[in-house]
């Protein structure tokens, strides 16, 4: 069995639906979050940068002028398809009508074939998933949702804001009106265990996911994280921890999910811990090595 096909790489799964490379243009669409704004909470997840995860997308409000720079750039000259992919922040938490006037802006470009919206389970509801059924004449939707743990009390302590009720209400929602999901789930939060990531994996199995995205568990400037580190309250896992849950992971869920990524990337001048997290080659090739020295392959231990 090649590398490529121990997982189910979302650039392949897209070249597949796609028929060619097709590329995401990551768009911040001004949006905020309810765990920041004083609905939930002023706070924030403990691990969630200042721009909401968007530090790499270039500053500009206008989500047209985003687009025209885009394509504007080198990115757009290597491939002919691409993603209007809303990034940071919650990109479901306003009105419907709001929402349907960024959504539209970005999708005025012929050569954008999907639509993906990163958000919070509890920020889902029926008439927003209908407005993002209404999109799937033209264009491919998936909604991300972040789940990072099904533990509700690490849920708590990382000040997420909402409980795995509220993700597989949502999860449900979605299911109803064919929208595929995409859930995030993180390794190496505070206090968490192996066994933690096990029922976390078996509660993503009892859900009907298209996609999933591991992300690892790392410290950047200005968090609550960062002063948990730097008080001695939390330490990162090692690259070896990392890569063995990510295969546990990996084997252990249907061979249909779609993985669309399998470690989050830090900006590197906000990064503070682990150091590794900085070397996405030591983490791709890491799991590549290990999946195919051991001959693991996505699903291999799936019971479902």
């Amino acid at each position: 069995m090649k590398n490529e096909k121990r997982y189910q790489h979302l650039n392949q799964y897209l070249k597949t639906k796609f028929g060619e490379r097709t590329l995401k243009i990551c768009i911040d669409g001004g949006f905020t979050c309810p765990n920041r704004d004083g609905t939930v909470s002023s706070h924030g997840c403990i691990f969630c940068s200042e721009k909401g995860s968007g530090e790499h997308i270039p500053s500009c409000e206008n989500i047209t002028k985003q687009i025209k720079n885009y394509f504007s750039s080198y990115k757009a000259t290597r491939a002919s398809k691409f993603i209007a992919y809303f990034q940071n922040f919650t990109n479901t938490y306003d009105t419907v009508e709001n929402l349907k006037a960024k959504y539209n802006t970005a999708l005025t470009d012929d050569r954008i074939v999907a639509l993906a919206i990163a958000t919070r389970p509890d920020c889902i509801d029926e008439n927003i998933v209908k407005l993002l059924k209404s999109y799937t004449e033209k264009h491919s939707v998936w909604v991300e949702l972040g789940l990072q743990t099904s533990n509700d009390e690490t849920g708590k302590r990382i000040n997420r804001g909402y409980n795995s009720v509220q993700f597989t209400k949502a999860v449900k929602l979605l299911n109803q009106y064919n929208i595929d999901v995409v859930a995030h789930i993180m390794v190496g939060l505070p206090n968490e265990t192996f066994n933690d990531l096990v029922n976390t994996v078996n509660f993503i199995n009892n859900h009907n996911l298209q996609g999933l995205k591991i992300h690892s568990t790392y410290v950047v400037k200005n968090t609550v994280l960062a002063e948990m580190y730097k008080n001695g309250q939390y330490q990162p896992i090692s690259l070896e921890t990392y890569l063995k849950s990510v295969a546990y992971i990996l084997t252990h869920i249907s061979p249909n999910i779609i993985i669309h990524r399998v470690s989050g990337d830090a900006p590197k001048d906000l990064l503070i811990a682990p150091e590794w997290n900085s070397h996405k080659k030591w983490i791709l090739n890491g799991l590549d090595k290990l999946m195919r020295e051991e001959d693991l392959w996505q699903g291999k231990y799936y019971q479902f």
